[in-house]
């Protein structure tokens, strides 16, 4: 490894996806680690933005409002990019456990997890600062994407 690292050869290529070598069960448990931390980490980060939320109503802010949202352009795009990140990796969990033990319970449970995190970025974020159409509009575009790549499949199936 020393070796490679040190002649500039791709030491990285031994760690990726190899068909044939690596079953397709372990590479769904490595898929669903790693996504459910992401969904783990995006949610906390909504829940609890960066810098966290005033204490009082002192000078112009109000209690329980994120800090960051003081800096709104900044603010805007943690917001739509974690809210991505959440989606996707929610989406990537919901496809993976699909026909798995308890699936309809999964998704209850990731869908009212993704209404917690919405109901929380709203109590935290001011009225003013974000327009919470696009927050939702990131919401939903892993799912779009997905039903188009499906759709495509479908109508330029191969024969």
């Amino acid at each position: 490894m020393l070796n490679r690292l040190s002649t500039g050869k791709s030491w990285y290529k031994h760690f990726q996806y190899e068909e044939g070598r690596d079953k397709p069960g372990d590479v769904r448990n490595i898929m669903l680690v790693v996504a459910t931390l992401i969904a783990s980490v995006t949610f906390q980060a909504g829940v609890n933005p960066p810098g966290g939320v005033w204490q009082d109503n002192d000078n112009g802010h109000h209690a329980g409002r994120a800090i960051y949202a003081s800096q709104s352009a900044a603010y805007y795009v943690f917001l739509i990019s974690n809210t991505f990140a959440l989606s996707a990796s929610v989406l990537v969990i919901i496809s993976l456990t699909h026909r798995f033990p308890f699936h309809f319970e999964i998704i209850i449970a990731t869908v009212s997890m993704i209404v917690t995190y919405g109901s929380a970025i709203f109590a935290v974020t001011p009225d003013e600062s974000v327009r919470f159409r696009y927050v939702i509009a990131a919401a939903s575009v892993p799912f779009i994407l997905r039903c188009l790549i499906q759709l495509f499949n479908i109508v330029f199936k191969k024969g």
